[in-house]
């Protein structure tokens, strides 16, 4: 496992460096001491993981995973605060951990990212864990009626109610699986919600969903939509 210590402070670096020499399949491929040179050497050096520290200057490193590809380094983070977990389970972190770090606690950390490298088949998400000002909530995902994209970010609609993921609207697809199709560059929408489609002249076309919501459907996705609503998959 190929891991990348991002923290400003060089003992904390050198903390996480000397726990990880202790276990066999796993290489510190670099560190950095800011977000800017953590996203410049997750790029170069293609780690499997990024151990990221929480509060650093400029870019801190909530930013940091907001700003990772779909693709790219599992994420956990290190710090001192326990403030920051709620935001970093939004961000996808896939573990939280606090300094100073225990031994036998990094290595259920890394356990967990193996778990996620492992090879399985691909089964679409049935509920996702949605923050909320009380805490994390369970979203079926039966639920969600449409999805609308800006930059890093996706709101969730689901009836009366919306719900913001640190997400990319593809990865969001990707997980939900073929049960929502994209109508646009920003959005997609769940195809058992769909109630009705009225094209118009310029080649894109108005969706009209069963809980009153209209969504545009560009040009260019308007005929993937039909055939996925002709062949009810």
């Amino acid at each position: 496992m190929r891991v990348l210590i991002v923290d400003d402070e060089a003992p904390a670096r050198r903390r996480l460096r000397q726990l990880l020499a202790a276990i066999d399949d796993v290489e510190v491929v670099g560190e950095a001491a800011d977000g800017e040179a953590a996203l410049a050497l997750a790029e170069q050096l293609k780690p499997a993981l990024l151990l990221l520290d929480v509060q650093m200057p400029e870019l801190d490193g909530l930013a940091v995973a907001a700003s990772l590809p779909d693709d790219g380094p599992a994420v956990v983070f290190v710090t001192a605060h326990d403030v920051y977990a709620l935001q970093a389970f939004d961000a996808q972190a896939l573990d939280y951990l606090l300094k100073p770090v225990a031994f036998e606690r990094l290595q259920r950390a890394l356990e967990r990212v193996r778990r996620r490298a492992a090879p399985r088949a691909s089964v679409p998400a049935r509920q996702l864990l949605v923050p909320t000002r009380q805490g994390l909530q369970v979203l079926p995902c039966t639920d969600i009626a449409w999805l609308e994209a800006a930059d890093n970010y996706v709101t969730l609609h689901a009836g009366a109610r919306e719900y913001l993921l640190r997400r990319t609207l593809a990865g969001l697809l990707a997980d939900l699986g073929t049960g929502f199709v994209r109508v646009h560059r920003s959005a997609a929408v769940a195809l058992a919600q769909v109630a009705s489609v009225q094209p118009n002249d310029k080649g894109d076309a108005l969706i009209r969903l069963r809980c009153g919501a209209e969504v545009v459907c560009s040009r260019g996705y308007r005929a993937a939509l039909m055939r996925r609503l002709a062949d009810g998959t």
